[in-house]
């Protein structure tokens, strides 16, 4: 396939660039006027169109007025689930907080009671659709989270739903175990037997199985504390899972210094961020992921970005795709949350949506920008004006064209 005429080519990185921190993620590399090769499902060369040599191509498409860029590449949802949870999106309305809901029984014990009474099947063709919308919305490379079984049985099926989401091959997944997601109902009186249900029997028999490349926990107010989350990815570590956290969504927890200290790949959500915190992660190289999306929808505090670029760190986004706190994939909505809630330029919200999403994925030698020999996932946009216009013109669809593999979907 030979994109020509293209108005710009943005998201241009250098082979061995992974990740950009701090003020390099205001730099959005670009090429006006170009043109783009993609071969065997990979990009082969580019450069301005007047310098094209190409004879023969199997598709030739004019990018005549458009842009084009990488797909994202989201590094955190939970798109395994058996069914929405929209009841509670009007007990919030009501008044109810996120925590109360939990306290009774909803929340994320709702999710967990209802995957378990669905069958490994059922939960594969849901999760499928779901796969399919979010490429449809641009996404090119995805991590999916277990955390809704809170058994071991029903923890074991959603990694194997998982495993069979990565074997159709569509685009690049990578599989976390949550089991430390919530208190299961059975376990509030008795923790230390949960946590040694996740220590000595989930996690050997899913690195037995191969079925997950992370382990997760929710470090927060009501849910893990420190010292449960230290051991849990002490027994992650012992079979050779890396940790990536669930933080500060709910208050000052602990979660990034435990997820530093365990040289965790990434610490997510990150609303509650202090000093203390920021000094933490510009030690590290954990990169930061902000989940704007929950932070609309859950009406809390949105995480601080701009002191963490200011303080050089590596900043990714992603959607927390989940049917309690973050109901879409939309990864279009999340840039333009990022630069209206989070104060970021667009080329920092670009940066944080792709290479930096996929380095939180450890796939950023595979996609994640416009690079000679990643895979061909890219975006082709309708005519824009510019690329400031893609986050102002929120809700609008500007995705014209989605190419995952050298083809468009």
């Amino acid at each position: 396939m030979l994109l020509r005429r293209i108005s710009t080519l943005a998201g241009i990185l250098p082979e061995g660039v992974l990740r950009l921190k701090g003020h390099e993620m205001s730099e959005f590399k670009h090429l006006s006027n170009a043109y783009l090769l993609l071969e065997g499902g990979m990009i082969v060369q580019f450069g301005p169109d007047q310098e094209c040599q190409v004879e023969r191509a199997d598709a030739v498409i004019d990018c005549s007025g458009k842009m084009v860029l990488p797909a994202f590449c989201d590094s955190h949802t939970h798109l395994v689930f058996a069914a929405w949870r929209e009841n509670e999106f009007v007990d919030r309305i009501k008044g109810m907080s996120y925590e109360e809901i939990a306290k009774r029984g909803g929340g994320i014990l709702n999710s967990a009671a209802k995957l378990q009474a669905a069958s490994e099947d059922q939960l594969f063709e849901l999760a499928s659709e779901r796969l399919h919308e979010v490429m449809s919305m641009g996404t090119g490379a995805i991590e999916i989270k277990s955390g809704y079984g809170l058994t071991v049985e029903s923890e074991l099926k959603m990694l194997r739903v998982i495993r069979r989401i990565k074997d159709l091959n569509l685009i690049p997944v990578k599989a976390t175990f949550l089991g430390a997601h919530a208190m299961p109902t059975l376990f509030k009186s008795n923790r230390p037997e949960y946590i040694r249900l996740l220590t000595e029997e989930m996690v050997p028999q899913i690195a037995e199985k191969g079925l997950a490349d992370y382990i997760d926990v929710f470090c927060d107010k009501g849910f893990y504390t420190v010292e449960e989350t230290d051991q849990i990815l002490e027994a992650g570590a012992r079979y050779g899972l890396k940790p990536k956290i669930h933080a500060n969504e709910l208050d000052y927890s602990g979660g990034i210094q435990v997820g530093v200290k365990h040289q965790a790949v990434s610490v997510d959500h990150l609303e509650y961020t202090g000093p203390e915190e920021i000094a933490s992660l510009a030690s590290s190289d954990t990169i930061a992921t902000i989940l704007p999306s929950t932070a609309f929808f859950l009406g809390l505090p949105y995480a601080p970005a701009r002191n963490m670029i200011e303080n050089n760190i590596c900043v990714a986004l992603a959607s927390d795709y989940n049917p309690g706190s973050s109901p879409s994939g939309n990864m279009s909505f999340i840039l333009s949350l990022a630069c209206v809630k989070l104060k970021m330029l667009p080329e920092e919200a670009f940066n944080a949506l792709t290479i930096n999403g996929a380095a939180a994925l450890e796939l950023g030698d595979k996609v994640g920008s416009i690079t000679a020999s990643k895979s061909a996932n890219i975006l082709i946009t309708k005519p824009v004006s510019s690329l400031a216009y893609l986050p102002y013109s929120f809700g609008a669809g500007w995705i014209e064209k989605v190419i995952i593999g050298g083809k468009e979907i």
